[in-house]
C-alpha cells in the first residue's frame, strides 16, 4: 500500500514541475532515491511516465491522459471529500464540514453528521464569519499581508464574549496556526460550540477549502481536542492527496 501512495505522489510531483529528476523527486517526497527510481521504472513500463529529452529527468506519459479521460466529476470537491468526511465523523463522533472561502466569510459546501444524539446545526450553504470560525482562521492564516490587513481594517465583530476582536491577538493566533497546521475555536462564534479545522490543498499547494469537526464543548474541550486534531489533520491530508497534493514519506 505504501508503494501505491508513493507512486501516486511521484505522478503528482511531475504534474507540478513538468519534469524532474530522481534526486529532486526523492528530496521533495522525503524518500530514498532507490525507491523513487524503482517506482519510476514501473510507471514508465505502464506508460504513466516517460524519460524527458534531458537525460535523467522524467515527465508524465500519455497513459495519464488516457486515465484522465475516464474521470467524471473529478473536480467536485464535495463528492471527492465525502468518503473521507464520513469516516472522520464516524471516528470522532462529531459533525464534519467542508468549507470554502467567500469574501469576508466562509460557506460550508458539505456536512456529515456525527453523534446521533446531540449535533450542531446544518451549516451547508450558510455564511459564517472568518475570524470566529476554525475554517475561517485556516484561510486567514494563508492570506498575504496586504489582504489580511485589509480584512482586519474593516473591524472584527464580536459574536460571543470569547470572539477574538483585537487584530494583534488574532495575528498571533494566525501565526500559530501557520506553524502547527490547524485552527481551533472555543465558543467564539456560538456559546457551547467548539471546532477544529485543517486546510485542504490542491496540486500546487494552494488552500482551496478547510475540513472541520465541530461539536458541543462538553465533548470537545482541552482534554479531547488533541485526539480530534490528529484525526482532522489526517482527513485534510487525505482529501488533499485525492485532489492532487503530493504525499510525503
Amino acid at each position: 500500500m505504501q508503494s501505491v501512495h508513493r507512486a501516486v505522489s511521484i505522478l503528482q510531483v511531475l504534474a507540478i514541475h513538468g519534469a524532474a529528476g530522481v534526486t529532486e523527486i526523492a528530496t521533495e517526497l522525503g524518500v530514498h532515491k532507490s525507491t523513487v527510481f524503482r517506482l519510476l521504472a514501473t510507471l514508465e513500463a505502464r506508460g504513466l511516465v516517460e524519460q524527458h529529452t534531458e537525460r535523467g529527468r522524467y515527465r508524465l506519459g500519455y497513459g495519464v491522459v488516457q486515465l484522465a479521460a475516464g474521470a467524471t466529476k473529478a473536480d467536485d470537491l464535495s463528492l471527492l471529500s465525502r468518503p473521507v468526511c464520513r469516516q472522520l465523523a464516524e471516528t470522532v463522533h462529531e459533525t464534519v464540514n467542508v468549507t470554502v472561502h467567500d469574501g469576508r466569510a466562509v460557506i460550508s459546501i458539505d456536512q456529515v453528521l456525527g453523534s446521533p444524539t446531540i449535533t450542531t446545526n446544518n451549516w451547508v450553504g450558510r455564511r459564517a464569519p472568518m475570524h470566529a470560525t476554525a475554517a475561517g482562521k485556516v484561510f486567514m492564516a494563508q492570506m498575504d499581508r496586504g489582504e489580511l490587513d485589509a480584512l482586519l481594517a474593516e473591524g472584527l465583530e464580536a459574536y460571543t464574549p470569547r470572539t477574538i476582536v483585537d487584530p494583534a491577538t488574532l495575528g498571533r493566533e494566525l501565526a500559530l496556526i501557520r506553524e502547527r497546521g490547524y485552527a481551533t475555536t472555543m465558543e467564539e462564534s456560538e456559546i457551547g460550540l467548539a471546532a477544529v479545522g485543517a486546510p485542504i490543498r490542491t496540486l500546487d499547494g494552494r488552500v482551496i477549502a478547510a475540513v472541520t469537526a465541530s461539536g458541543p464543548t462538553f465533548r470537545m474541550n482541552e482534554d479531547t481536542l488533541p485526539g480530534i486534531v490528529d484525526h482532522v489533520l489526517a482527513a485534510a491530508a487525505e482529501i488533499s492527496q485525492r485532489h492532487g497534493y503530493p504525499r510525503r514519506g
